[in-house]
């Protein structure tokens, strides 16, 4: 099932957006294939490979529904285009404009995005982009929102298991290196910093190569669209994983802080 939906997740654009070209759609079979490839011989073997909080619902959970309703409304928003403009604005764009209300303000992230794509062609709807780009980041930042309310008040991750640290952490060796405590601190904080930073990053990223390449293919409703998804939730997957890093790290000083109470009281008896 999770191989399914990532599958599904990949060719969706191919679905939503009228006038896919062949290419394009083969394209997105292929890449929709090697997904469901990968999320199947991850889920079901026993060994980890690389993928973080496996067994640690619902981290992956939330990271996969919000890039899911991320494409699915970008998708949706870059097909509406083409409608009639006399048509009502639907429920979707009347979201998508408020979103903008609210986060288009300057020096925000929506602001900078618009100002990247400024330099496209005049025939390239740089409000609709704006528009895009607000939803999807207030999607992502209710994503991040439900999440840390998930692990600071609902005992994220052993509220129904024990963690698992490889399983969970399978790139992180608690072996090498200082303490595990000061590393998953550091991880944390780093994690934290640039997925605060990233939104920001990216616009500029953007404005240098469109000046170096050629900026029409990010006129393409696909291309446009993965890197709005992308431009939202790369910060949001970092931020997550920093949350969940600092999670682990209060369970790991909660336990020796325990086992250190323990040898003391052994000690006065």
């Amino acid at each position: 099932m999770r191989a399914l939906l990532m599958a599904f997740l990949v060719v969706i654009p191919s679905l939503v957006l009228p006038g896919t070209s062949s290419d394009a759609a083969q394209m997105a079979a292929l890449v929709a294939l090697v997904a469901a490839v990968v999320t199947f011989a991850e889920y079901s073997s026993e060994y980890p490979t690389f993928l973080e909080f496996r067994n640690a619902p619902p981290f992956n959970r939330l990271r996969f529904l919000a890039l899911f309703f991320c494409v699915w409304f970008a998708a949706l928003l870059m097909a509406s285009e083409t409608h009639d403009p006399a048509l009502p604005p639907t429920l979707l764009e009347n979201l998508a404009s408020g979103a903008a209300s609210v986060l288009d303000f300057p020096y925000s992230p929506v602001r900078l995005m618009s100002i990247a794509f400024a330099d496209l062609p005049v025939w390239f709807d740089v409000a609709s982009a704006t528009r895009i780009a607000s939803l999807l980041m207030a999607v992502t930042m209710i994503a991040l929102f439900l999440f840390w309310v998930h692990a600071r008040f609902i005992f994220w991750p052993i509220r129904k298991m024990a963690f698992n640290f490889w399983i969970n952490l399978p790139l992180f060796d608690p072996t090498s290196g200082r303490d595990v405590l000061f590393r998953l601190k550091r991880d944390a904080h780093f994690n934290l910093a640039l997925g605060f930073l990233l939104p920001f990053l990216i616009p500029a990223l953007l404005r240098l190569w469109i000046g170096a390449f050629d900026a029409s293919m990010l006129a393409l409703p696909e291309i446009m669209i993965w890197v709005l998804c992308a431009w939202a939730f790369l910060p949001l997957t970092l931020m997550m994983r920093g949350i969940a890093l600092f999670r682990v790290a209060a369970l790991i000083e909660e336990k020796r802080r325990r086992a250190y109470a323990q040898e003391d009281e052994l000690q006065l008896v």
